[in-house]
């Protein structure tokens, strides 16, 4: 019986660990694994800093959007008016839904992907965007996607 209890406790503990969200985005806040300022790229400048399709190393940005769901991927701002997907390594984080607008540094790697129709319905809907604006999505697009495995709020 005393297993049994322990059992009981020990998951409902994790359960409510689990159930809590990232820390509220704030200046000096990391997300992953520490990392700094020093040495980042300004996410517009990143096109130039990339080789056969790949970059590695810190960028900075301003947060545009987060995932609504669970904070599992974000995007920052481009100089064209678009916006480069942020993805976390392996799941290993989440970012906080009140982190849309804040400047960050993000450490890890940059490559190019296509992204098909259905993973960017996923993302559409993920975000919130309306039934109609999900619909326009219809064919794949090559994007630049950054796997991090540190954030840094500035």
């Amino acid at each position: 019986m005393k297993i049994l209890a322990t059992m009981v406790l020990v998951a409902t503990l994790a359960g409510s660990a689990f159930a809590q969200g990232p820390t509220p985005a704030a200046k000096g806040v990391t997300y992953g694994t520490t990392t700094t300022e020093e040495g980042a790229v300004p996410v517009t400048e990143l096109s130039a800093k990339m080789s056969n399709d790949q970059f590695s190393g810190k960028i900075s940005g301003k947060v545009t959007e987060v995932c609504q769901e669970r904070g599992c991927w974000m995007k920052l701002e481009k100089s064209n008016g678009e916006a480069m997907m942020v993805k976390f390594k392996d799941y290993g984080f989440f970012m906080p839904k009140d982190i849309v607008g804040h400047d960050v540094v993000l450490d890890g790697e940059a490559v190019v992907k296509e992204v098909s129709v259905k993973q960017q319905k996923h993302y559409a809907q993920d975000a919130g965007k309306t039934k109609a604006e999900i619909d326009k999505i219809k064919a794949p697009k090559k994007e630049t996607q950054f796997i991090a495995k540190g954030v840094l709020v500035l």
